[in-house]
């Protein structure tokens, strides 16, 4: 409960992010109206639609400065309770409407309670795959059962597979044992059996038997469970096509935003890591249902699944407590690949008996969705210099060619995400996600996500008048900083500057900072989308934390340039090489040598899943990848503190100046000198 003196309290948002301070005994669908928080609503308030489900998430959360206390909401009530007593309510869910604010609480929007649905941008990348996966199905006659050599049905089912596949030692569960000899007795000693071929020496193991001939799909899941969004891709184990793909937020980020923040949540509030072990394993168990639904398929006909992550990830969908990768050295429990059944880990929606491959990780903070962008993008075959970026949450980065491979990961936070941003919110409709300052009139124009009009073309307001203009989301708010930057607005130190050093009444006065304005939309209602100076500082340190991983390895392998650019994740195919470069977020390189990688660590996953050998190479991979640790590694925060300028206060860029000459100015309140701050330079 908030202290009596302080009569209200601090109110967050997950996944959008947003807070706010409001009156105690608020109601929490009030206080989301106003803070511009997608929560739905069509009744009212008055607890009939149920459309503004929310849940609300109690302990201590260090990232967001808050101790949720259990009585930081109102009272279940009678509303409440008659809506679960007729239509149901999944436990622990309240009704926006009926909850009201009675202390420092941090409430999680469902994804069915938001009336844009986010956008998980993270489609499947066409590759050719050379079909050789573990699982695959073969038909097989089996001889009759004889009085004058009497053996088991299975001995004899197993002698058909070797006499007539080549197929070694099998076994098979309890299940299939149960089935056996109906199924053969209906297939007159014709059946059709799946396979699935286990890790090195392992025996193939019998996941599901039919009568006769049968040609029912074969299925397996990719899954990249990263720390903001888990993205799937539903793939035909005879041919590699992928049937469909779809995605959802990460529900863990209410408990944290970044890793470490779960971590330490994990460390204040016992049992932390069981509850996010559970909400994200249900995740992917309704994203498999979901996505199995989409393609038009039973989720039963999904017989393995192939996972990707990243440290932290591992260990809390694996149910291992993650604490010591929050400190040095960042030990895992494991760092082998591992081959488990989908039943240990609570899957159901899959078929009973579908095994779940999870790739292997490279180090404590490199994990195994590192590991499947080095499968996917292969740089120990390039020729090339190549330095290799997934942006996200937490970045791992690779740099490497024919000689040797090094990996680090950087701790860059959630801004690029659009969160820690003060009109940033995930990628939705309405969201903006496009910027174009005008140099000489410092006039924006923009694009939001479900519209290809720019802001200043004929036709935007009606076509947008649906979504409205929401927020900004990550690649939305690096556009901004940079195109701010190249107009002008922003020195190289990242100050913005007020109205009479940048000529424009746009940048508006917040006490000792100043303030950009993108869009005002208060006149018809809607927000107030400014560039704040913290918003600037967010970047940065993303940015800068992002770009000194890179040096670093550089440092490492002996290099001051690198040949291309790979910008993987979904995040990064959504990237402007141009706008990267200027923001100083990766090395100076030519343009046309960045090149985006859509969601490689997906590819790598659905690699594995078509291929055994593939699995057997990045096994073997993994070992020969030296990890950097940044976190140890002094000159990490040198190069840090030189990216935090714009593009960068040492470190030239000779290819961004050929295209792009930065203002030089300074809107530092020492003074500017006699032009008022206004020179340029090349980078």
């Amino acid at each position: 409960m908030t202290d009596a003196s302080h009569p209200d309290a601090l109110v967050i948002f997950t996944p959008s992010g947003k807070r706010g301070r409001f009156a105690l005994g608020t109601p929490v669908l009030t206080v989301a109206r106003k803070l511009g928080v997608d929560l739905d609503s069509v009744c009212g308030g008055r607890g009939i639609c149920s459309k503004c489900q929310i849940t609300p998430e109690y302990g201590e959360f260090a990232k967001h400065g808050v101790t949720v206390a259990e009585d930081a909401l109102s009272e279940w009530n009678a509303v409440e309770d008659r809506y679960k007593r007729i239509r149901g309510l999944i436990d622990g869910r309240r009704l926006g409407c009926q909850a009201k604010v009675m202390g420092d609480v941090v409430i999680d929007v469902p994804p069915e309670s938001q009336v844009h649905k986010q956008v998980i941008r993270k489609s499947a990348t066409e590759r050719v795959m050379a079909m050789d996966p573990a699982t695959r199905a073969v038909y097989v006659e089996v001889a009759e059962p004889d009085m004058h050599e009497p053996t088991g049905d299975f001995e004899r089912l197993q002698r058909a597979l070797a006499d007539q596949w080549q197929v070694g030692a099998v076994t098979a569960d309890l299940s299939v044992l149960r089935r056996l000899q109906p199924v053969l007795r209906k297939g007159e000693w014709k059946a059709t059996v799946v396979l699935h071929k286990g890790n090195h020496d392992a025996a193939t193991r019998i996941l599901d038997i039919f009568p006769g001939f049968h040609d029912g799909p074969l299925l397996g899941l990719a899954v990249d469970l990263g720390s903001t969004t888990i993205a799937a891709h539903l793939c035909d184990l005879t041919d590699g096509r992928v049937l469909a793909s779809s995605g959802l937020m990460n529900p863990q980020i209410r408990f944290g935003e970044d890793l470490m923040s779960r971590v330490s949540y994990v460390m204040m509030n016992p049992g932390g890591d069981v509850e996010m072990t559970r909400v994200v394993r249900e995740a992917i168990d309704s994203l498999a249902r979901s996505i199995a639904d989409e393609a038009g398929v039973d989720p039963a006909a999904i017989y393995e699944m192939v996972l990707v992550c990243n440290p932290v990830m591992h260990h809390l969908f694996l149910g291992v407590d993650p604490v010591e990768l929050g400190q040095a050295p960042f030990a895992l429990a494991t760092s082998g690949s591992l081959s488990l059944d989908a039943r240990e880990l609570d899957l159901p929606s899959m078929n009973r008996n579908a095994q779940v491959y999870v790739l292997p990780c490279i180090a404590g903070h490199v994990g195994a969705d590192a590991a499947a962008v080095a499968l996917s993008e292969e740089p120990g075959k390039s020729d090339d210099m190549v330095l290799i970026v997934d942006v996200g949450t937490n970045a791992e980065i690779l740099l490497g060619n024919k000689t040797r491979v090094l990996a680090c990961s950087s701790p860059t936070g959630p801004a690029f995400e659009g969160a820690q941003i003060s009109s940033g919110q995930r990628a939705a409709p309405g969201a903006i996600e496009r910027v174009e300052i005008d140099p000489a009139t410092k006039e924006p124009r923009f694009r939001v996500i479900g519209s290809d009009l720019w802001s200043d073309d004929p036709g935007f307001a009606a076509a947008t008048a649906a979504t409205g203009v929401t927020g900004i989301c990550g690649s939305g708010i690096i556009e901004a900083v940079a195109e701010m930057r190249m107009a002008g607005l922003v020195d190289q130190g990242g100050l913005i500057g007020g109205p009479d050093q940048t000529g424009t009444p746009r940048s508006i006065s917040t006490g000792r900072t100043h303030d950009y304005v993108l869009h005002d939309g208060t006149a018809e209602g809607g927000p107030l989308i400014t560039v704040t100076q913290g918003d600037i500082r967010a970047i940065q340190l993303a940015k800068a934390a992002l770009y000194a991983g890179a040096k670093l390895l550089m440092d490492e392998m002996g290099v001051k340039t690198v040949d291309k650019v790979t910008l993987a994740g979904a995040f990064g195919a959504h990237i402007s090489p141009k706008h990267a470069m200027v923001l100083g977020m990766i090395p100076d390189v030519k343009l046309d040598h960045v090149v985006s990688a859509g969601n490689a660590a997906g590819t790598g996953a659905r690699i594995a899943l078509c291929s055994v050998a593939s699995r057997d190479a990045i096994e073997a991979t993994v070992h020969e990848i030296h990890k950097v640790e940044t976190a140890i590694e002094p000159r990490f925060q040198e190069h840090f503190v030189n990216a935090s300028a714009i593009p960068n206060a040492v470190d030239p860029f000779p290819e961004l100046s050929l295209i792009v000459t930065l203002p030089d100015v300074s809107f530092n309140t020492q003074g500017s000198g006699g032009d008022g701050g206004r020179r340029r330079r090349r980078v």
